[in-house]
């Protein structure tokens, strides 16, 4: 598993910058308390999930995909995680290059094999 950086302009709205994130089944991701989490509808086909304490950027999910995209910055270190390519890139914004040898997709990573 490793993390995926978007940087489409949806993510960067809701990130302050590029998103990065693990991706998950839904049926993995459990919640000890859900009274603080909120969704709100980004897109026709996709919602996005925040804390509605403290303001935290934490999910994003499409309506009718069985995964979910969990902000790798929301999780406890240490992580394990690494970084394995970039999407949307085709989006970025002027303020900043990306400047490792990552993978590089202009829109959305291909569907794995």
């Amino acid at each position: 598993m490793g993390v995926v950086n978007c940087h489409c302009s949806q993510c960067r709205r809701f990130h302050g910058h590029f998103g990065a994130y693990i991706t998950v089944p839904r049926d993995t991701v459990f919640f000890d308390a859900d009274s603080t989490l909120a969704w709100y509808r980004s897109s026709e086909a996709a919602q996005r999930g925040f804390c509605s304490r403290c303001g935290a950027s934490l999910f994003w999910k499409g309506d009718e995909n069985p995964l979910v995209d969990i902000a790798a910055g929301s999780l406890d270190q240490p992580t394990g995680l690494v970084t394995l390519r970039h999407i949307h890139v085709g989006s970025k914004p002027d303020y900043y290059e990306i400047d490792d040898s990552l993978e590089r997709f202009p829109e959305g990573a291909p569907e794995p094999p």
